[in-house]
């Protein structure tokens, strides 16, 4: 089934989850993947809107997913959360991604700290931090680059595995 979500938004994710459950008659494993950037800039040149809705999308909306599925997986003895992170925050910083890496930081923390409140209960919680993913958004933001061509070459030059996550 498709459903629309706000993930920024209690009442929308609340019925994400209930139209799953109601669906399947259970829920085994979310994933957490809705993720933004913000523009590369200087951390004085990003907005307190710009700052707040990257954490709203990357980072609470994870919080709100965890209060509407742990009962649930609470009560059915057991499930999984699986929480995208990053290597940029998680790991790393980079030049002029204060908002993103903070989130994406923010995201490996809240995983290690959901992860221990309820192992007891059968509900297994990680993280995946992966490199740099060739999206369309990554797109956009190499195209602001005044040498995108370059700027492309420097993305891929910093992944270990010799190009871009697809």
């Amino acid at each position: 089934i498709a459903i629309a979500c706000d993930v920024a938004k209690a009442s929308s994710v609340e019925e994400a989850a209930r139209a799953v459950i109601a669906a399947f008659g259970r829920l085994d494993i979310v994933v957490n993947n809705a993720g933004i950037s913000h523009r590369n800039q200087p951390m004085l040149d990003v907005s307190e809107d710009e700052f707040d809705r990257v954490f709203a999308v990357n980072v609470k909306s994870i919080y709100l997913m965890a209060k509407a599925t742990v009962p649930h997986f609470r009560e059915q003895g057991g499930g999984v959360i699986l929480n995208m992170a990053s290597v940029l925050g998680a790991h790393k910083a980079a030049p002029n991604r204060l908002a993103y890496a903070a989130s994406k930081a923010a995201v490996a923390g809240f995983t290690r700290a959901l992860a221990i409140d309820h192992v007891r209960q059968g509900i297994r919680v990680n993280c995946v931090c992966p490199g740099t993913v060739d999206t369309p958004s990554l797109g956009d933001r190499i195209a602001a680059f005044p040498d995108p061509v370059q700027a492309r070459k420097d993305f891929i030059a910093r992944q270990p595995m010799g190009r871009l996550a697809v």
